[in-house]
């Protein structure tokens, strides 16, 4: 049988501090750090059980709102690339 690797407690709680306090998902988390998704959702749990993490709903609103805007963001970065391609296309038109 083979073991999987092992991350040192600091690196766990770091890691789920990254989704539960700064609005990321489970998925990023995983994919930034080469961590399994069931990992992160498991050392979450266990660290709220333990009380290192708090689940307060000012929390759980500001990774809300975080998300949120996130979202946005992007939705505003591909609108911007469209106006530029449609602004240069305008403008070798009219030449």
């Amino acid at each position: 049988m083979v073991k999987g690797k092992r991350y040192d407690r600091e690196f766990q709680l770091n890691a789920a501090r990254l989704v539960v306090e700064q609005g990321y998902s489970v998925a990023e988390v995983s994919r930034k750090l080469g961590v399994a998704n069931w990992s992160i959702s498991r050392w979450i749990v266990r660290f709220r059980e333990r009380g290192e993490l708090k689940v307060d709903n000012q929390a759980v609103a500001e990774a809300d709102e975080l998300r949120e805007l996130r979202k946005q963001n992007q939705q505003l970065k591909l609108e911007v690339e469209i106006l530029k391609k449609a602004a240069a296309y305008f403008a070798k038109e009219s030449l």
